[in-house]
């Protein structure tokens, strides 16, 4: 399967699981991970990701992604599964 079959060019928001999801939203939460996990970042820039991936949580739940993968830092997993992420 290719991305364009999940969601084709021109469309940025798509309908998983009854959950809006729009394009980018695994490659944001991947960047705001290194964030989390950067020990040089700053304290703003890691609330500010922290909250991005707070908000994100319910679409990566419908997307199913943490059924799959698991965050392989055990900060960010617990933190992630104590902010309701559905698996670790």
């Amino acid at each position: 399967m290719k991305a364009s079959d999940v969601l084709p060019d021109g469309r940025d928001l798509g309908q998983f699981n009854g959950v809006a999801v729009r394009k980018g939203t695994v490659g944001a939460f991947l960047a705001n991970a290194r964030v989390c996990l950067d020990p040089q970042a700053p304290a703003q820039a890691v609330a500010d990701a922290r909250r991005d991936i707070l908000e994100a949580l319910p679409a990566l739940n419908a997307l199913g992604l943490f059924e799959v993968l698991q965050v392989r830092d055990p900060a960010l997993r617990a933190w992630l599964l104590e902010m309701g992420a559905a698996a670790g």
